[in-house]
């Protein structure tokens, strides 16, 4: 299988930012990792082989990249809002650096699909929500999509609000939402089994962001597994595997 490595920068982070791309032609799929991931652990975590047959059939392209949740929502020393404005340089690291390097890298291909599990499953909806120009397709596995819920305290503002698809989902509305409608597909994939169905939980957020989309008639779907399904690899390994082969 094809694999490169590169190191881009990453202005206003602690770090250059590391891209892992497997594959040789097929539609583009960017990798957020879980949280404060680095690039290379979907490889490890056995999803890359999970999905191999669609990169060697050059159907696919994987994209992985860095987190930097460890300066922005992991870190629980700071406000709410001050994690916000960090995930904002992160949001300019993925648009401004990662993007064009795909662009590049698969000249011709336009429309990524995001995917991501636990917190990256969050930065999937997010970036597709909000960057659907980019990003029309969003496959989110076992979330939580409501920032709020991670030990958020202090200050919240703007800068909460336009990163939290728990705030801003509600407020779509006019030609805006009439765009998002015709531009964006969201799948969101939860188990519930071990550690998705406590109150702050993947299945509880999957459940209430399903009825926002609902809500706000954004093309959706909701695919809950069994009892047996947990917050874990071995479960994403199976659904990235059931369900990407529909979208390249």
């Amino acid at each position: 299988m094809e694999r490169e490595q590169v190191e881009l920068e990453a202005p206003g982070l602690d770090r250059r930012g590391t891209l892992i791309r497997y594959g040789h032609f097929g539609r583009p799929v960017l990798v957020f990792p879980s949280e404060q991931g680095r690039a290379w652990d979907y490889e490890n975590n056995g999803m890359v082989d999970a999905v191999a047959p669609l990169i060697e059939a050059g159907r696919v392209k994987l994209y992985c990249v860095d987190s930097y949740d460890h300066v922005s929502w992991s870190d629980r020393s700071i406000q709410l809002e001050l994690r916000a404005r960090r995930h904002e340089l992160y949001e300019s690291w993925i648009v401004n650096q990662v993007v064009p390097m795909i662009g590049t890298d698969s000249p011709g291909v336009s429309d990524i699909v995001t995917t991501g599990c636990s917190l990256g499953a969050f930065h999937a909806l997010n970036f597709a929500l909000k960057r659907a120009d980019l990003f029309p397709v969003a496959i989110c596995q076992s979330g939580n999509y409501d920032a709020a819920s991670w030990h958020g305290w202090g200050e919240r503002g703007d800068a909460v609000y336009f990163n939290n698809p728990a705030d801003y989902l509600p407020g779509l509305s006019g030609d805006h939402l009439d765009w998002l409608r015709s531009r964006l597909f969201v799948l969101l994939t939860v188990g519930q089994g071990d550690w998705e169905t406590n109150p702050t939980g993947s299945l509880p957020s999957a459940l209430k962001t399903a009825a926002l989309l609902e809500d706000r008639r954004i093309p959706h779907e909701l695919d809950v597994w069994g009892y047996d399904a947990a917050h874990d690899w071995p479960w994403w390994r199976q659904q990235i595997a059931h369900h990407l082969p529909r979208f390249c």
